[in-house]
């Protein structure tokens, strides 16, 4: 069998160029699959416009009696999805959710998991705390950049 070197630096230039994570063709009797690893991570950047954003959310009274309001965007605790896809709060149907209002959370432990174009991609913390709130409900739809949760 003879390996098409030229072939396979074309399909990991598109998998880079389109940000997909495997390609495969098939021609006649051979077939040729690139696949590559990917790390995610935590989003800090704002939503890009004409993303759809939730209503800021009024938070609990400071101890001078004010109330401040921050959006969940704009929260530094706040975790942002990185891909397109749908979430998934516990890991099958029945299963206990991930992370709940008030739970603590340690860096590095499951928040959810977003299913993408059929793979399951788990959602990590990035610190920890404790859940403030939980903005999405599961297997709902989410977007680049919309805010799952909020940790502080």
């Amino acid at each position: 069998m003879t390996i098409d070197h030229e072939a396979i630096k074309k399909l990991a230039g598109l998998l880079n160029e389109t940000g997909l994570t495997e390609i495969e063709i098939t021609e006649g009797d051979k077939r040729l699959r690139v696949s590559k690893s990917v790390t995610y991570q935590h989003v800090a950047a704002a939503p890009a416009g004409g993303m759809i954003a939730h209503a800021p959310v009024a938070a609990a009274p400071t101890p001078g009696g004010t109330v401040s309001a921050i959006s969940p965007e704009s929260h530094p605790g706040a975790v942002k999805s990185p891909m397109v896809g749908t979430v998934y709060l516990q890991s099958e149907p029945g299963a206990p959710r991930f992370i709940t209002k008030g739970a603590k959370v340690k860096p590095g432990d499951t928040l959810c998991i977003i299913e993408a174009m059929k793979v399951m991609n788990p959602i990590k913390a990035e610190k920890g705390g404790t859940v403030a709130d939980v903005l999405i409900d599961d297997a709902q739809p989410v977007e680049f950049g919309q805010v799952i949760a909020i940790i502080e």
